[in-house]
């Protein structure tokens, strides 16, 4: 296949993940909404209802694993996507806004899979493909770029490696903030009285905060070192290892965001809301730093941007 061939392979794979993730994101719907209907009538237990319960649980299981399998379907036409476009490019795929967008949103799916069935994270299904679906969108429809070389800047064996470790930083803070946001809307719910319907099956808000502070554990590591190759490569382009330049100066914030957010859960023993809310805060710095300083920002940095 020639270059432009593979290129149009990339932009057709990318528009058939989106397809699969909208019909794994309705198949998580239904789930939620058969989980309502179960969560009602234990509630009312109206007689013979039982039977009933025993129905939707099983309608309600089956359709969750549809919607995983979709996921994984979509997650596979998604890494094609991205393969197919470094492909027509003879480079990695993220030179540029839109391929750190598809790749970064990649990198969330591929997360949430990865981490699904260990985790218990089946749930949050629903909220990853929306999620997925919008940066998708956002990318096909107004930071879309033709497949071209990079600009010289970028000619770097530091791109596979820093960018890397930032996509895949982004997509787990991602998966964290979710999580982080989900604690919330669930504790200031269950403080006015209990949770809604489709919430009762969810896991309880000390698990939600121990699995936002084990993603960010995770992460956090991968984040420092994709700081650090930053800095290297800066030395190796530019002659200097930091200038505070403000794509740098953010991602040195969201490093302190996270790395305070660590700090106060082991040594100040912060949990529960708190936690949820310095994590909120960390990943919008991240957040920003993506989209506000890629797009309008200005320095060395700017290359990325539209």
């Amino acid at each position: 296949m020639t270059n432009t061939h593979l290129a149009y392979a990339s932009n057709y794979l990318v528009y058939s993940a989106m397809a699969v993730y909208t019909f794994a994101m309705i198949a998580f719907a239904v789930e939620m909404a058969l989980s309502i209907r179960t969560s009602s009538k234990l509630l009312v237990g109206a007689a013979g209802s039982e039977s009933e319960v025993e129905a939707d649980t099983a309608k309600s299981d089956r359709t969750g694993r549809i919607a995983v399998s979709l996921t994984a379907l979509a997650f596979a036409l998604h890494l094609a996507g991205v393969v197919t476009r470094g492909m027509s490019a003879h480079r990695v795929p993220w030179g540029n806004m839109y391929e750190f967008s598809i790749t970064a949103s990649m990198a969330l799916a591929g997360a949430y899979l990865l981490l699904m069935k260990r985790l218990g994270l089946r749930w949050l299904g629903l909220f990853v493909s929306f999620v997925v679906l919008i940066v998708l969108g956002t990318a096909v429809t107004l930071l879309y770029r033709p497949s071209a070389p990079l600009v010289p800047a970028l000619k770097s064996t530091w791109l596979a490696i820093h960018v890397s470790a930032a996509i895949i930083s982004g997509g787990v803070f991602l998966l964290a903030s979710l999580v982080s946001a989900l604690y919330l809307y669930l504790d200031h719910r269950e403080s006015m009285g209990g949770r809604p319907l489709w919430a009762l099956r969810m896991p309880s808000l000390e698990a939600l905060d121990l699995l936002a502070y084990r993603l960010i554990a995770f992460v956090f590591p991968i984040w420092t070192f994709a700081v650090i190759a930053g800095a290297i490569w800066a030395e190796s382009a530019w002659g200097r290892y930091w200038g505070w330049d403000p794509k740098e100066t953010w991602a040195f914030i969201t490093w302190v965001g996270y790395a305070a957010y660590l700090h106060a859960r082991v040594t100040v023993g912060w949990r529960g809301r708190r936690a949820a809310w310095l994590c909120l805060l960390a990943g919008s710095t991240f957040l920003f730093n993506y989209v506000y300083v890629n797009i309008w920002g200005t320095g060395r940095h700017t290359y990325s941007g539209l």
